[in-house]
């Protein structure tokens, strides 16, 4: 009965009334005119305040950064850049697969920009980007970025860089966000579960990584960086960075049915397999030494390396002289096309053999969730994201305008 009566007192509380001027100032510019950065700003708010809630924090903001990292600020030219750049190779990307509405309930709604690299304190490796709280995505280093100038054209190298730098870490993050609000089966941790490292991650090189069944170094520091580098790896990475990965996965053996799904792989990655004068139809395999000071000889570890140039020095930055006398590098076998490769990997029964079974275990759980939770095909996206950069000296010379400050 107080409840009715609650209820009926708020319904009639105001019944009458008019509404009255605010008491807040309607008269505030969403972007300030008399900004330097105004013609920035408002770009900023047509294409990503106004249609999504996205606030792009160029401007150094001390209070949001990491305080454990030294850093600068980003350039204001550079901010621009990597804003089109967002924009046309990622957001319009999952737009056009999932719609607008998905990016406006789904989608980062802060993009936080950092001129310099942060490094981590505890194991010194550098840190690309970070996403916090599901809401926010936090992008380092945009001062090493290509400057553009009308007439620029970037070149694979430079998309590679853009991928390594950036957009590898866009996804990485998003997909943080996207399995923080719709969780991934537990079965994909489940896979390698023992071979996960915390702490010393960052020792691993790619053969050990590869060959554990993991897609990165980092892939291996715990379930959750193992499911979203997975997912990055594959819109993202270039087809050399794929075949160099299968081939590390597979080299110590596989299951007697791996061959048809790598083969699956390879071709949902839309990779050509015999393309002419690719590293993967003419590359050699060695056997791995390491020096024993004790013993004063090099004793194999059993480890296969598809180049020299994988070795740990490349993850621990250790002087690369000092490396090649602690470890000997022997001559496997040679390859001349990597159908050559399939028929020579020996395929075994080793129930703890990790390395391609594990990988394609994964890959199969991963893009399964975004299909099924998401409705989107990682491979597509893929597809889409390569087409994309394929034109992107086009999307520079027709869409790109850098705004000087006023």
């Amino acid at each position: 009965m107080s409840a009715m009566a609650i209820l009926l007192a708020v319904t009639s509380c105001g019944k009458d009334d008019d509404f009255t001027e605010s008491i807040y100032d309607t008269t505030v510019q969403a972007v300030d005119t008399n900004a330097a950065t105004y013609d920035f700003d408002k770009w900023l708010y047509d294409n990503f305040t106004k249609p999504y809630n996205v606030e792009v924090q160029y401007k150094f903001n001390l209070p949001a950064s990491d305080y454990s990292f030294q850093l600068a600020p980003a350039s204001y030219e550079k901010s621009q850049l990597l804003a089109y750049f967002i924009k046309y190779l990622f957001y319009d990307v999952y737009i056009k697969y999932a719609g607008e509405g998905f990016m406006k309930q789904y989608g980062p709604r802060i993009f936080h920009f950092i001129g310099s690299s942060g490094y981590s304190p505890n194991t010194g490796t550098e840190v690309l980007g970070l996403a916090s709280g599901g809401v926010k995505i936090t992008l380092y280093n945009l001062n090493e970025m290509k400057a553009y100038t009308p007439g620029v054209s970037y070149s694979a190298t430079d998309i590679d860089v853009l991928n390594e730098k950036y957009f590898h870490t866009m996804h990485h993050e998003f997909s943080h966000i996207m399995h923080q609000t719709k969780s991934y089966p537990v079965t994909f941790g489940q896979v390698t579960s023992g071979s996960y490292d915390p702490i010393d991650w960052h020792e691993r090189d790619s053969v050990e990584s590869h060959r554990l069944g993991f897609v990165t170094h980092y892939a291996s520091s715990a379930n959750y960086e193992d499911f979203v580098e997975t997912l990055s790896c594959i819109i993202t990475d270039t087809d050399y960075r794929w075949m160099m990965r299968i081939i590390n996965a597979c080299a110590p053996g596989w299951r007697a049915d791996d061959k048809n799904d790598v083969i699956k792989l390879i071709n949902d990655l839309g990779i050509d397999m015999n393309k002419a004068g690719a590293h993967w139809n003419n590359f050699k395999l060695y056997k791995e030494s390491e020096y024993n000071s004790e013993t004063d000889t090099y004793e194999e570890d059993g480890r296969i390396v598809l180049d020299v140039h994988q070795s740990k020095e490349e993850v621990i930055n250790k002087d690369y002289t000092a490396y090649v006398s602690k470890y000997k590098y022997t001559e496997l076998k040679r390859f001349n096309s990597f159908n050559d490769f399939l028929d020579w990997v020996p395929v075994k029964g080793d129930d703890s053999l990790a390395g391609i079974n594990a990988m394609l275990k994964k890959i199969s759980i991963a893009t399964a969730w975004h299909k099924e939770r998401w409705g989107l095909d990682t491979f597509v996206l893929r597809k889409e994201v390569s087409e994309r950069q394929d034109n992107l000296d086009n999307f520079l010379k027709d869409e790109v305008t850098i705004f000087p400050l006023r």
